[in-house]
């Protein structure tokens, strides 16, 4: 299956640079270049370009080996977590509608489960 999709989205890359390069030859080729036919040719071979180029670049992204320049990274939070940060290795704590539950209340509910586990210890 890896194989697969990796030939699949060879050729969409390969399909988005041949549409692309007919859009640069276009350019180049063209004598008036703001012609209606021209810039036709040119819109539609810049959108399929795309439309082809989008699916690897997705999973490029799926994968996280595509970076993205702008983005802030997140930082991990220590233990103590700061307001509205949920650690990582525990689930996050749900109200009865499925809601997130607010850090104060996630504490207070934290300090009831230590209690507990040092009761059930005695």
């Amino acid at each position: 299956m890896k194989r697969e999709l990796g030939l699949l989205n060879f050729i969409c890359l390969l399909v988005a640079l041949g549409f692309l390069a007919l859009a640069i030859i276009s350019v180049l080729n063209s004598g008036d270049f703001l012609t209606i036919d021209n810039l036709f040719i040119i819109t539609v071979s810049l959108v399929m370009a795309l439309l082809f180029a989008i699916n690897p670049l997705l999973y490029l992204k799926s994968e996280g080996r595509l970076h993205m320049p702008f983005r802030k990274r997140s930082i991990a939070a220590p233990a103590g977590a700061e307001w509205g940060q949920i650690s990582s290795h525990t689930p996050p704590l749900l109200d009865a509608k499925g809601r997130a539950v607010p850090p104060d209340v996630r504490a207070i509910v934290a300090g009831f489960t230590t209690k507990a586990q040092n009761h059930e210890k005695i």
